[in-house]
Order: structure tokens, then sequence, then C-alpha cells
């Protein structure tokens, strides 16, 4: 019976103790796994250290191959430039005998050649002005005489501006474009809803897509044309009714000085009379004077050119009537203006304008002066006020 006591005593302890070895056999068998990854850990990094101080001398081995080849590269290209400058010595040469020999040869047969083109470059060309001359005559049967009358329509706007009626339509409705840039043009039903002390509420707002520069725009046949902002001589032709641009163009030579000095807004002068549509502009190359360009609106394409002796120096505005530039000047300060350069495309100036031709006792200054064919008068803009100029014509002689 104490027998029995003593083992069952002994139970517990003995259970106890294979609890603690269990304990110590797993804590064992985890420090040896945490060894052995350690140990295969070392190796890696051991053999990564290999592998960088490989690649570190393979780089090096690369490094100094490359510098080599281009060591090589430099010297081949100074060989090559050698020979390319000791090839063109002798092409120098060769185009020196060549210019001797054929300055030393008859040449005869090509000046006969050259005469034989430029005599029908002259046929041509003479050809050219006789059809432009039968044709401006057929269609223009007078020519300015003097300014009849003026009326001051409204004041409006700032400095600068334009206004006009379209002369190819039959409506009978106002466009206002105010300021030398700007997108909007105001369409009024007529000349008494623009003289209104609120028109511009009763004004149909037409926004552009590419802004306008200076004040030379002109409205024919239901297109507005202008000198795009920004550009040297881009013309825009808009359809106002559709809003949309119909086409464009590039006027050579122009875009580079003023038109006219005393409005150095305005680089391109678009111009309408009885024979369509013009561009009026000075150039460098003809030292300042003004240029007269036939444009077809249709196909918006340059006709025809002519260099007039009219200078853009101390000129405000210009306008064409009957095929025929007439140049406004006036002084920096403003003054009366005046007509003091007329030039007739076909070659002949007006002998029925006073070259001093004054614009009346109105005192100030232009930004704008355009003729109407259909109304045979002219619409301005001067300091602010849009200005109608009733005109007195003659039949040509």
């Amino acid at each position: 019976m104490v027998a029995f006591q003593v083992h069952f005593l002994l139970i517990p302890s003995l259970m106890s103790i294979m609890g603690a070895a269990q304990y110590m056999m797993q804590d064992a068998a985890l420090l040896s796994y945490i060894d052995q990854r350690f140990l295969s850990l070392e190796k890696r990094l051991e053999k990564c250290d290999q592998d960088v101080l490989e690649y570190m001398d393979e780089f090096r081995e690369f490094s100094k191959a490359v510098l080599s080849r281009l060591a090589g590269l430099s010297t081949d290209k100074a060989e090559l430039k050698g020979e390319v400058e000791h090839l063109l010595t002798r092409v120098e040469h060769a185009q020196r005998d060549i210019d001797y020999f054929g300055s030393v040869m008859d040449s005869n047969a090509c000046v006969e050649v050259h005469e034989d083109l430029l005599k029908q470059q002259l046929l041509e060309e003479a050809e050219g002005k006789k059809r432009l001359k039968l044709m401006f005559n057929a269609s223009c049967d007078h020519m300015l005489a003097g300014i009849r009358s003026l009326k001051v329509v409204k004041k409006t706007g700032g400095k600068h501006g334009s206004w006009m009626k379209d002369p190819g339509k039959k409506h009978a409705k106002i466009y206002l474009l105010s300021g030398p840039v700007n997108n909007v043009i105001l369409e009024f039903a007529n000349i008494m809803t623009f003289m209104e002390n609120n028109q511009t509420l009763k004004a149909r707002r037409v926004p552009l897509p590419l802004s306008w520069e200076g004040t030379g725009q002109v409205i024919y046949q239901g297109f507005l044309f202008y000198h795009r902002y920004g550009s040297l001589n881009e013309i825009v032709k808009f359809n106002i009714q559709r809003r949309t641009i119909a086409d464009q163009m590039l006027l050579p030579g122009a875009g580079r000085i003023p038109a006219y000095q005393l409005s150095p807004q305005t680089k391109i002068d678009l111009a309408l009379d009885e024979q369509g549509l013009w561009a009026l502009h000075a150039e460098p190359e003809t030292r300042g004077n003004i240029v007269i360009t036939k444009i077809n609106p249709a196909a918006m394409a340059v006709e025809h050119s002519w260099d007039t002796p009219c200078s853009s120096k101390g000129a405000e505005a210009a306008f064409m009537a009957c095929n025929t530039l007439h140049v406004v000047y006036n002084s920096p300060s403003g003054g009366s203006s005046r007509i003091q350069c007329v030039y007739d495309v076909l070659g002949a100036l007006n002998p029925y304008v006073d070259p001093g031709l004054p614009f009346l006792k109105r005192q100030g200054s232009h930004s704008t002066i355009h003729y109407n064919p259909k109304e045979k008068q002219l619409f301005a803009w001067g300091d602010g006020s849009q200005i109608i100029y009733k005109l007195h014509t003659e039949q040509k002689v």
C-alpha cells in the first residue's frame, strides 16, 4: 500500500521532467535551423561579393576596350577630315578652271536666247496690261473729282476701328469692328438701328475663331476679309452667315512694316472698289512706298501687283476707287486730312484730283477710310467717330 502511494506520487514528477526534455529538444532543433539558415545566407553573401568583384573587373576591361575604340575613331575622323578638305580644294581648283574656260568662250548664242526670251516676256506683259485696261475701263467710267460733304453718323468705340456695308449684298446691314485687335463683329439691321443710343443691345454678335489685326477689314459678298492677328501676312476669308473660315492665303512681301506711318496698327489694308478686292501694304524693298495687289476673292489668289510712287510716310489711310489708289496724308498730331498721292493701276495719274485735296474742314485723324462702290461714298473712322463722306465724281474722258 505504501509502495503504491509512492508510485502515484512519482508519476507527476516524471511527466514534468519529460515535458521539459521535450521543450529542450524543440529549442535545440530551432537553434539548429537558425544556424543552417545563417550559414546559407553567409554563403550567398560571399557568392554575391565574388560576383560583384567579377562584374567590376569585367566593366573595367570593357571600359578600356571602348576608350581604345573611341581613340581609334577620333584618329579615323581626323584622317577623313583631311581627305575631305583635300577633295574640296581639288573641287575649287576645278571650278576656277571651268569659270575661266566659260569666260573665254563665245556666248553670243546664249545672249540671243536671252534676248528672245526677254522679248517674249515683254509681249506677254503688254498683252496682260492691255487685257486689264479693257476690263477695268469697261466696268468703271467715272473718276473722283472731290469730296462733296461729310456726316458724322455716330461716335462709339475707341480711336481705332472700322465700319462698313457689304457692297456685294442688297441688304442695308451695318457692320462695326471695334479696336485694332478683336474677334467680335457687331451686325445691325440698318443704319437707323446703328444710330440709336442703345445700339449695342440690338446688335447681332458674330464671334470669329481667329482675331483680326489692324483696321483694314472689308466685307464683300457675305464674307469678311481681314489680316489675321499674330501672323505676318495671312489673310482670312470668313463666312459671316455660317460663322466659319472659308479660306486663307498669304500675301507675299506684306506685313513687315505698317501700310501707313500714322496708322502703325495696320500692316495690311484691304480695300474694295468697282473691280473687287484689293490689298494695300508697304515694303522695305520699295523704300516704304505703297504696293497695290489685286486679289481674286473666290480663289484667294494674287492676280497682279503694282509698285506705286506713293509713300507710306506721313500717310494715315488710303482707299481704292475705280482702280485708282488715293492716299490720305496728315500730320502726326492730327490736322486736316488731304489726298496728296493718286495712282491709277493702268499707269495714268488722275487729272481730275487735286494732289492737295482736303477732307473739308474737319480736324483730326482717320483710323480707316474705305470706299463703298455701290453707294459711291467713303466710310471712315475718325477719332472714335463713324463718318460718311459723299464724293463728287466726273465722267472719264
